[in-house]
């Protein structure tokens, strides 16, 4: 018996050695709140579109470089990674934030309301952190703070990842994560982890789900070709109106009849149809374009498979030539099982048990999987919403009045700081 109690307490000996940790990682934290918000608030009011968060990423810059933290610019055009190696070898463990906003006017009465237009696939807008990732980048600054002030005490290396153009660019093949991976960013890094804060989920709760978590999002383009005809007599052209309904109401079984719904959803969503000109006309060509929301590989494939076929097989029907695109865009955000589940321990350390939300899966999409696609990594959800809020009323991502309660800050600090020394001790 006492042969197996000295390697066990070495075991436990290493991991609360990163453990205790925590209590220094709580004060710090605390302490540095309002400047946390403050940089949140100067970025809100000065958002930035993707690949264009020059003065996001000098700022970014600037403050790893007061830390002691080597800094890499323009990064995926924009992007600025830190590294901070810690006193002592072990992994090299990632933390990502996204720096861009949303082509969208706020209509928020802030006094750090933003106050950026820009110029978005030739349309004057307004620029607004409307899917609060200006909070991401607040955050991971004080993440980066906080743990470059214990520098000496982590086994291992951080790496921070201050990605650009999430949101994806219109004149761009490749961008955001993407890009990051594709220049080489993961090569050295043994796990990553981020998070995304969530305006309907309260304040100082942490959502999290093990496997796919995000949906992967595909553009879908259907274009038809028929006949020209007078409306009085359909019979002479061929009809692509009807033959686009027959479609857009044959995509709907896959969802009804093809994808097994008891273990992940799918969407196919036709967002836009357009053909015709004149009500006594039927048109010769219908354009239709519409989103895919799939979770996981095999998944993706099925759903795939079934548009083209439908598609395929409802136009050869009715006479009409087809043209079908499906442009993959982001994969689906997979949660590694194995550091999922080491890492749940962590979640409840830093937010506690009650605190701590199993989700179900999410169909918005996050290019963070790219990420994963190269290492073990963890994205969870981190609430936004004032506390006793009602979220069928709080205005959602990605809209005007999209809000953050700042009162969740510090818990985001915490928790990926915790991430990085609970890490680096449980792979020791």
């Amino acid at each position: 018996m006492k042969k197996l109690i000295l390697p066990l307490l070495l075991i436990s000996g290493v991991s609360f050695g990163q453990t205790k940790l925590r209590p220094a990682i709580d004060k710090k934290a605390n302490e540095i709140e309002s400047k946390v918000i403050e940089w949140r608030r100067d970025l809100h009011m000065h958002p930035e579109l993707g690949n264009q968060e020059f003065r996001t990423a000098k700022k970014i810059a600037d403050h790893l470089r007061s830390l002691g933290i080597e800094v890499t610019e323009e990064v995926a055009v924009t992007g600025v990674v830190g590294v901070l190696k810690g006193g002592k070898p072990g992994p090299t463990v990632a933390l990502r934030a996204d720096m861009d906003a949303l082509p969208v006017t706020e209509r928020n009465d802030l006094p750090f309301k933003s106050v950026n237009t820009a110029t978005y696939n030739g349309q004057e807008t307004g620029v607004m952190h409307a899917c609060g990732h200006d909070t991401h980048v607040a955050i991971l600054m004080g993440a980066a703070e906080v743990l470059a002030s214990m520098k000496d005490q982590l086994q291992g290396t951080v790496k921070f990842l201050f990605q650009p153009a999430e949101e994806g660019v219109y004149d761009a093949d490749i961008a955001g994560a993407e890009l990051m991976v594709a220049e080489g960013v993961m090569e050295d890094v043994d796990a990553v982890f981020g998070l995304h804060i969530a305006s309907q989920m309260e304040v100082g709760k942490i959502g999290y789900r093990s496997g796919p978590s995000l949906a992967a999002v595909d553009n879908l383009e259907i274009t038809l070709t028929g006949k020209q005809a007078h409306g009085a007599s359909p019979w002479s052209g061929v009809d692509p109106i009807v033959t686009s309904s027959q479609i857009i109401m044959g995509l709907q079984t896959i969802l009804s009849r093809n994808v097994n719904i008891t273990q992940n959803p799918a969407v196919v969503t036709v967002g836009a149809i357009h053909g015709g000109i004149r009500h006594n006309i039927i048109p010769e060509k219908v354009e239709m374009i519409g989103t895919i929301r799939t979770f996981g590989d095999e998944q993706q494939a099925l759903v795939h498979k079934r548009i083209t076929e439908i598609v395929t097989n409802i136009a050869e029907s009715a006479d009409a030539e087809v043209d079908l695109k499906i442009e993959k865009l982001y994969p689906s955000t997979v949660n590694d099982p194995a550091l999922t589940s080491k890492m749940e321990p962590t979640l409840t350390a830093a937010a506690g048990a009650e605190n701590v939300i199993y989700m179900t899966p999410v169909t918005g999409a996050e290019d963070f999987s790219f990420f994963q696609r190269e290492k073990p990594g963890l994205f969870i959800s981190l609430g936004g919403m004032k506390k006793g809020g009602d979220p069928t009323k709080t205005p959602s991502h990605h809209t005007p009045g999209f809000y953050i309660d700042e009162g969740g800050f510090t818990l985001g600090v915490r928790v990926m700081s915790y991430f990085v020394v609970d890490y680096m001790g449980q792979e020791k």
